[in-house]
Order: C-alpha cells, then structure tokens, then sequence
C-alpha cells in the first residue's frame, strides 16, 4: 500500500471507529434514559357515596394519586365534590355505575331495564359536573332468568338507546368485563364494541377480572385501541381478590405492562382495591408505580 493511500485508509477508519463508538454510547444513554410509562395514578374509590369527600380527596393526594373515580348515581353534594378536586388538584377522571347489578340493562322486565337507563343518564350527567370523560357500565348480568343469547341482544339495544346520551354530554361508555358470565373471551370482547360502530363506547379492562378465563396480557392485545381505561387489581384463585397488588402469582405484570405499551395505551390507570389509612395508599401508590414501571 502506498504511503498516501495508508494515511488515507487510517484516516478513514479511525473516524469510522469513532462514529461507531460514538453511536454505541449515545444509544446506551438513550437506553438508559428511556422515559418511564406515562400512564396516570387513580384510585377508584367506590366506597364513597355520601359525606364530605375532601379529607378523602387530601388523603390520596398526599399518597401520591393523581387522580380518582367515583361511585354515581350517589348522595354526594356536588359542590364539595367539585371543592374538593379543586383544593386538592386531584382529576375525577370518570365515574362507574352504582346500579348495574341491581337493574341490568339485560332484564327481561321493563321497569328493570328503564331503571338502569335512568341511572347511567344521571351518571353521564355526574360525570360532565365533575370534569370527567368516562361512565363505566356493565352491559348484562346472566342468571337463570336470563340466558347469554337474551343478555346480548337486550344490553346492545338499550346501550344503543344511550349512545345520543353519551354523544350529547360528551361523555364516553366505557364497557367492562366483570364476573357476570358475558363476554368471557377477548374476542368477543371487542366484537360486542365493534358491533356499536360508535366512538362513544368503548372498553374498560380490569386486569384482575379476567384472569380466571385466561391471560390479561392476551385480552389487552386483542382489545388493543378500544381500551380508554384500566382497572387493576391482583388475583389468584386461592384467596381470588384479596391480595395487595404483586403478590398474587397469577398475573405477570411484566407482560400486562408490556401488551399496554404495545397497544399505545397512554391513559388513567385506576387501583381497585380497599381504601385505607395515608400509609396503606402510599403502599398502594408504589406497588403501582414498580409494577407498572410508572413514571
């Protein structure tokens, strides 16, 4: 090799090295510095219907919530409802219904059903008061008087009566899976949504919920962009719910955490567990943020 022509050579390959070494340190600090998932903090406090809620509202502030979902139709004043998320800075982020097991949209009495109707229109209501964007509805309860065929068609038609409702308030229906034996699968899970052709109803996944018929990482995939919001709770079939989040050993949290990240899943992810003193919220608070590697 000719002398020019080494300089050249070493020259180019020493600037080659450089940039390489450069690339190599520059995407081990981009690693490193990958940001956390972006997913909002929220208690469902399902147990507060009546009484003043600004102690509870300061409580889960200073745990470290950020936000919260409430129990409607309930007996709460509305301006110290509205005080209370004002002084505290929490966000009341939707609401869920109070009265799906008592009057299902899926029975086969009238009354029942214009019972149920009534109640999520005041839910809708409740919601758009407190600044909310969701109202959770569970579509049907089979029992013996009812059967599954009964309690698809009748959910679907009374829901389809209740989407103006939702589109007026701008206020989403937020459909979830509970343990009322319909829509047992992730499949028809999304498909009883598509069947709406409506951006106002959309799915509410308990990741707790579904682990007695199968995997929740597999229902969110399934699901994917029709998730708006997320409940989380532990399961195992021994003791089922009662359990602190991590230490049921059915749920693999790494893959729920990473089946929501796949699916672009950026919204409020809500603890569904018992209410307690500021030290077992603050408890709640970091389990949520480990599992789910939250920023």
């Amino acid at each position: 090799m000719k002398s020019i022509e080494r300089r050249t050579f070493l020259r180019t390959t020493g600037a080659t090295l450089t940039a390489a070494a450069l690339t190599a340190r520059t995407g081990a600090l981009a690693t490193s510095q990958t940001p956390k998932n972006p997913w909002k903090k929220a208690f469902m406090l399902g147990g507060l219907s009546k009484g003043s809620p600004l102690a509870t509202f300061q409580l889960l502030k200073d745990a470290g919530f950020e936000g919260v979902e409430l129990i409607s139709p309930n007996q709460l004043d509305l301006q110290e409802v509205l005080n209370a998320r004002d002084q505290t800075g929490l966000i009341i982020h939707g609401v869920s219904g109070s009265r799906h097991w008592q009057d299902p949209l899926s029975d086969p009495d009238p009354q029942v059903v214009a019972r149920g109707v009534a109640a999520i229109r005041q839910e809708f209501a409740d919601c758009k008061a407190y600044g909310g964007t969701t109202v959770l509805v569970v579509p049907a309860v089979v029992n013996k008087k009812v059967s599954y065929r009964d309690a698809y068609k009748r959910s679907r038609e009374n829901i389809r009566t209740l989407v103006p409702d939702a589109e007026s308030h701008g206020i989403k229906i937020a459909i979830e899976e509970v343990w009322n034996k319909f829509l047992l699968s992730p499949v028809e899970f999304a498909r009883y949504i598509d069947e709406f052709e409506s951006p106002w109803v959309v799915a509410y996944f308990d990741v707790g919920n579904v682990v007695e018929f199968g995997y929740p990482e597999e229902w969110i995939r399934e699901l994917g962009k029709r998730i708006l919001k997320v409940h989380i709770k532990e399961y195992a079939r021994d003791k089922r719910f009662n359990y602190r989040l991590g230490e049921g050993r059915e749920i693999d949290w790494g893959a729920v955490r990473g089946a929501l990240s796949e699916a672009g899943y950026k919204g409020w992810i809500s603890a569904e567990v018992p209410y307690g003193s500021l030290e077992a919220m603050k408890d709640v608070v970091r389990r949520m943020t480990d599992l789910l590697q939250l920023a």
